[in-house]
């Protein structure tokens, strides 16, 4: 897990690294030499403020602004009975976050649904329905993957199908007491 102390540290590319631009999601290469701010180190990635711009890194990629690079999420739960154990397929996706706003995603009331259903050879297909804060959020394609490929990491997960939805349009009130709490919005 990454040091949240790490907020505000300032740091200097030590490579050439592939970053996202955040809000607009489309990736771009920064080059070495150049130095940000770390404004938020969750979930395997970290936000960095660079020229007032924000871009996000992938935890895989840490090496390049001086960090340990991350490695796969291992899932310290294991199968129940030969199906997935619903829980991890939770807290992984509690290790989800939108680059901006240092809450997980299930916090937020992203997720809608997340169901779990046999297939045919045995393995765990997890449908999930999860939203944005914003409809037009450039990140959304980047944060639904990462979603996935957390999800489809978790033991016994066969197939993860994802769907973005817009019906009921996501607001405040969705937010869990404890991530409220954590913004100061009680």
């Amino acid at each position: 897990m990454i040091n949240p102390t790490h907020i505000d540290e300032q740091v200097t590319l030590a490579r050439d690294v592939e970053v996202i631009t955040i809000p607009f999601g489309s990736k771009t290469i920064i080059k070495k030499g150049e130095v940000g701010q770390i404004t938020q180190a969750l979930g395997g990635s970290y936000t960095v403020m660079i020229g007032g711009n924000l871009f996000r890194i992938d935890g895989k990629d840490a090496d390049a602004i001086g960090k340990k690079a991350l490695e796969e999420l291992e899932s310290s739960h294991e199968k129940e009975n030969g199906h997935v154990n619903e829980q991890a397929v939770w807290d992984v996706m509690k290790t989800c976050y939108d680059p901006e706003i240092p809450v997980n995603i299930v916090d937020l009331g992203l997720i809608y649904s997340c169901e779990f259903n046999t297939t045919d050879n045995n393995s765990t297909l997890v449908e999930i329905k999860m939203t944005l804060t914003a409809p037009g959020c450039g990140m959304g394609p980047v944060i639904a993957d990462e979603v996935k490929q957390k999800v489809n990491g978790v033991p016994g997960v066969g197939d993860v199908k994802l769907e973005l939805v817009w019906d009921p349009p996501w607001d405040q009130s969705m937010i869990s007491e404890a991530a409220r709490l954590q913004m100061g919005l009680l």
